[in-house]
């Protein structure tokens, strides 16, 4: 009987901590890890959007070609003479690109 007391008690400690913790990690994914994703979103969205026709581009799977143009959620990527892609805007790898091109 006293040994399903003392479990009893330890679990109860075990609920402050259990709920510090979580508190803490809510706290940094909303003040910390959330804006800087949208800011980063916001960036990459108006990269794509002033990309001009004929901008050397790198995808995320490698492949480097030339931006076409842009269709809704996709893009339209020149990758050698006459041959022409469509693929998702999230496809283009954002920091390569920017690199690749020059831009700061």
């Amino acid at each position: 009987m006293i040994f399903l007391q003392a479990q009893g008690e330890g679990m109860g400690s075990m609920m402050p901590l259990l709920l510090l913790m979580m508190g803490i990690f809510l706290v940094v994914q909303f003040v910390i890890v959330g804006p800087k994703q949208k800011k980063r979103e916001k960036e990459m969205a108006a990269f794509i959007d002033g990309l001009s026709n004929g901008s050397k581009i790198i995808t995320t799977s490698g492949i480097h070609g030339k931006y076409i143009k842009s269709e809704e959620n996709l893009m339209v990527v020149e990758i050698d003479t006459n041959v022409k892609v469509r693929m998702e805007k999230t496809a283009l790898n954002y920091e390569a690109t920017k690199a690749l091109n020059g831009v700061k």
